[in-house]
């Protein structure tokens, strides 16, 4: 368990280092240095993103700062959830979801994962270094 906070935990996006997600995302960690009882960041994701299928052993919640997202749960692909800015949808631990970003406008979210570091499993058995997807470059053509 995470030590009590005493004082105030800043998180400050222009501070924030950037890892990326592929071509076409990324992330800003905020709180997540694991010594919050939540780790919270930024994702931004351009038109065309789909998150791979995954999930983590908590609950997730993803707010929607800007543009517009389709989430869903695995076997739920069919029939997505619709969220756009200032909406949120919690996630529930141990059930693989996605989302991906909708329309031609990119979408930016703020995720907390109501655990202090990111645990991530992915089913299509990706490498995963502390919580964070590994993003091979690409091949020289």
């Amino acid at each position: 368990m995470a030590a009590q906070l005493h004082t105030l935990k800043v998180g400050k996006l222009a501070e924030a280092s950037r890892l990326e997600f592929g071509p076409l995302a990324f992330y800003h960690p905020l709180v997540a240095d694991g010594d919050t009882p939540v780790r919270t960041g930024i994702q931004t994701s351009a038109p065309g993103y789909v998150a791979p299928m995954h999930w983590h052993p908590y609950v997730e919640l993803l707010f929607i700062i800007e543009g517009e997202a389709d989430v869903w749960l695995q076997g739920g692909e069919a029939s997505p959830v619709r969220l756009t800015a200032g909406d949120c949808v919690a996630l529930p631990a141990d059930i693989p979801h996605s989302f991906s970003t909708v329309g031609d406008k990119p979408m930016r979210l703020l995720g907390i994962h109501a655990n202090p570091d990111r645990i991530s499993t992915y089913v299509d058995g990706r490498k995963v270094v502390g919580g964070y997807p590994v993003v091979e470059p690409a091949a020289a053509t």
